[in-house]
């Protein structure tokens, strides 16, 4: 997908996996699935709001769900293995 596409927030995904291990791109993405968003991508296009992350980890802190709550996550893992297949990845 061309960057522009990627930046005017009309991407859409071309095709989805799901993970296979645990890494630091599954362990932001279980975040922000857990959220309700698909990935970091749709969660800037939506809200418009910078991105709270743990400077030791660079894992996501804060994320504001659609009905406007928030969910606060530990600056350590927090995708079990068990959890790990659930985890979408996109691919634009």
């Amino acid at each position: 997908m061309s960057s522009a596409a990627l930046l005017d927030g009309n991407a859409q995904p071309k095709s989805m996996s799901r993970a296979r291990q645990w890494t630091d791109e599954v362990e932001n993405l279980y975040r922000f699935q857990q959220a309700g968003y698909r990935d970091e991508l749709e969660y800037r296009q939506i809200k418009q709001v910078e991105i709270d992350r743990w400077p030791e980890t660079g894992f996501v802190k804060k994320l504001q769900r659609r009905d406007n709550t928030f969910y606060y996550y530990s600056r350590k893992r927090e995708c079990e293995d068990r959890d790990v297949h659930k985890v979408k990845v996109y691919v634009y």
